[in-house]
């Protein structure tokens, strides 16, 4: 029998980048297989654990057999009251909880499967650049058209929108505060991105993963707060950032019922929803004081100023924001983010996240996380700048 060396990918998949977060795990591991030990500050997953309301509850549901079987509405019905009466509380907007708002297994399987329910082939998605890479994954993946809207620092990091009217795009993405520049926007933004959207004839989606994530008195807005935005706008919301609970895939959109209602239609062809016990668990977050969260927060506030104190004294220079568990640092002299990253990863030990994984935009930057224990993060600081005489030159 011949063989052949057709590959068993479709073209589609094949057509998608390496996803960033996998190269930077696998130079991870090489160094430390040589006996070096590294201090990750690439990747923002959470390190200070759930929050013991959601341990307790998920404990003493999932002993409970009958919610073993496929999610029952009543649990869904629960999760959905709780998340509506969290935005009435949060931002002052009141959603329908039957279909306004509606659980995912994450935000990044929601924002991964949205294209998919509202997109054409060829239709054109504005995707900002540089950006979390599910957005133009996501379009690759429906057979949509990315259009780059870049995010450059001379801007805030804010999209000009106007730009992208001849494009007559069916989706446009945004993501405030955003990751990877922890920029912010303000609500005024949001009203222009909710006129643009408006004209356009299009659909305007707010990934707001890092919203509660703020620091020194800032509170970020909703896109939803905006008159009328629930008609051509949706929001998501993650528990991965907020309460430390990315391993628990929860998360939950809201905003304009006809997106709501694709989405729900597509994911009943894909999945079976979320396990009851962590919706119950997650509608017990929502409920409860949030001590833990407060607490979490001041941890973060610890680490961000002991980094960027260590930034200024080695001389790089960053983006100033009051949100998201980021730091956006810019590159000494001639070095590209990827020779920049390598060269911390040789030199100081250090792992970090290269602009350009993010996007063509991204060139010339790195990224810093706020989730690497404290303890490691006060070693970082000292290894930093033992080697900053190498672009101090």
């Amino acid at each position: 029998m011949e063989s052949t060396d057709r590959s068993l990918s479709s073209k589609r998949l094949e057509a998608l980048p390496v996803y960033l977060f996998e190269d930077l795990v696998a130079k991870r591991i090489a160094k430390e297989s040589q006996g070096y030990e590294i201090i990750d500050l690439s990747i923002g997953n959470p390190d200070l654990g759930a929050p013991a309301v959601a341990v307790e509850c998920l404990k003493r549901h999932a002993s409970d057999s009958s919610l073993h079987g496929y999610t029952p509405e009543r649990v869904i019905r629960h999760f959905s009251e709780q998340a509506s009466a969290w935005m009435v509380r949060r931002f002052g907007v009141r959603l329908d909880p039957d279909h306004e708002v509606f659980p995912v297994i994450g935000t990044k399987e929601g924002l991964g499967h949205l294209p998919l329910a509202i997109v054409d082939p060829n239709d054109a998605v504005l995707v900002p650049d540089p950006a979390y890479p599910v957005y133009a994954s996501s379009v690759a993946l429906a057979g949509g058209r990315s259009v780059t809207m870049p995010l450059i620092a001379g801007n805030s990091y804010l999209p000009v929108l106007e730009d992208f009217k001849c494009e007559q795009p069916k989706l446009i993405f945004l993501n405030y505060p955003n990751n990877p520049t922890s920029a912010i926007a303000a609500e005024d933004f949001f009203s222009q991105a909710i006129e643009f959207a408006r004209t356009a004839g299009a659909i305007v989606v707010n990934d707001a993963a890092y919203s509660e994530i703020v620091f020194d008195g800032y509170v970020s807005p909703s896109i939803l707060s905006v008159d009328g935005a629930t008609e051509v706008a949706v929001e998501f919301h993650s528990f991965s950032k907020t309460f430390s609970m990315a391993g628990w895939r929860i998360g939950f959109i809201a905003g304009s019922r006809e997106v709501i209602k694709a989405l729900s239609k597509l994911k009943s062809n894909l999945d079976s929803g979320v396990f009851a016990p962590i919706l119950l668990a997650a509608s017990a977050v929502i409920e409860s004081g949030w001590d833990d969260y407060i607490v979490m927060l001041e941890e973060y506030a610890r680490r961000r100023r002991m980094l960027v104190e260590s930034l200024r004294l080695c001389g790089l220079t960053y983006h100033e924001s009051p949100a998201t568990l980021y730091i956006w640092v810019k590159t000494p002299g001639n070095y590209s983010s990827l020779e920049f990253a390598e060269l911390l990863l040789e030199a100081a030990g250090l792992l970090v996240a290269p602009g350009r994984g993010f996007g063509r935009f991204g060139e010339g930057y790195f990224r810093i996380s706020l989730t690497c224990p404290t303890e490691k993060v006060e070693i970082a600081c000292k290894q930093l700048c033992e080697v900053s005489e190498l672009w101090q030159k």
